[in-house]
């Protein structure tokens, strides 16, 4: 029996001693990472719309104002541009997105300003003093009094009986002497020696010099002198045309045609022959657009606030293709401007 335990322990320690040793476990490498890094997103800056402005002074008038502001609003638009209103330009309007500049009297300070955004087309109208040059383009009145003068003169003796006209001009002004002589000759276009059939027999037109010097108040008693040699019907230089004078002249039935539409209509004014500067502008627009400055730009004239009561249409059209005719040069006025 002994013999047996002693063999069972024997063959149990030999079993023992025959074991696996124990296996270490076997490393695992760790493997970097070969990811290539995304690169940052680069942000598309988006390109700003184009932007047109109108410079306008403070105290213009509302319905002259609005005129400018919604026919350049319109012009924007067309373009697919911005549109902005100033009342004063300064350095810092002038953005880099600033592609149009329309500015109106007073200079705004155009000639000081442009060369600072020369991304920019300036357009000035009627400033005085400016010079064409690099991106600022000038867009002035016609200097051509004779025409507006010798329109007046042919309207004057369409529409008075026995052409009773005259006129009131600046005394020694160069610009007074043309408008006097070409005044004369739109008369005698419609009419001939114009002869009246009926007294007061005068030399008509008459006239009246007004002295620069002379005071406001008294240009009433220079329009009296035509007045009391029948004058009906009277060409006023701009110069002269005060809304007091226009007044005097209206209460007197003294129907009046001018190149300056006056502050306040009154019932005696027949027509004004003025520069068109609206289509002028218009004109003018895709050259802007297209970069193309220091230009010289010449507002046609136009015949506008005509009263159907004193130029009925029949005459009206009459006298918008004398008008028509006289700035093609088909009709001469006979005057050296």
């Amino acid at each position: 029996m002994k013999k047996e335990i002693t063999l069972i322990l024997l063959i149990a320690i030999l079993l023992t001693g025959c074991g696996s040793a124990a296996v270490e476990p076997t490393a695992i490498p760790t493997l970097e990472s070969t990811a290539t890094p995304l690169p940052e997103p680069t942000l598309t800056p988006t390109p700003e719309i184009p932007l047109a402005l109108l410079v306008v002074p403070v105290d213009m008038d509302q319905e002259t104002s609005d005129l400018y502001q919604t026919l350049v609003y319109d012009l924007a638009q067309s373009a697919g541009m911005r549109f902005q209103v100033r009342n004063t330009l300064t350095a810092e309007d002038l953005e880099p997105s600033l592609r149009v500049v329309i500015a109106l009297p007073p200079d705004p300070g155009i000639m000081m300003l442009a060369p600072a955004a020369p991304q920019a087309q300036f357009l000035t109208v009627n400033i005085p003093d400016m010079v064409a040059g690099g991106n600022v383009s000038v867009l002035a009145n016609t200097d051509r009094p004779d025409i507006a003068a010798f329109l007046s003169g042919y309207i004057g003796a369409m529409i008075t009986e026995d052409y009773h006209t005259g006129l009131m001009v600046p005394k020694d002004d160069p610009v007074g002497q043309v408008m006097l002589a070409a005044f004369r000759k739109g008369q005698e276009y419609y009419c001939g020696l114009c002869q009246p059939w009926a007294g007061p027999f005068n030399d008509y037109p008459l006239f009246v010099e007004i002295p620069a010097d002379a005071p406001l108040g008294e240009y009433n008693a220079y329009a009296d002198y035509l007045i009391n040699n029948t004058v009906e019907t009277m060409y006023v230089s701009p110069q002269l045309a005060t809304p007091e004078l226009l007044t005097y002249l209206s209460s007197n039935g003294i129907l009046v045609v001018s190149d300056l539409s006056p502050q306040k209509k009154t019932g005696n004014w027949v027509a004004t022959i003025q520069p068109d500067v609206i289509h002028a502008i218009e004109f003018t627009w895709p050259q802007l657009l297209a970069g193309a400055g220091g230009q010289n730009i010449i507002s046609p004239l136009i015949l506008v606030d005509v009263s159907s009561e004193h130029l009925p249409p029949g005459k009206e059209q009459e006298a918008r293709d004398i008008l028509a005719q006289l700035q093609a040069g088909y009709i001469l006025t006979g005057v050296n401007p």
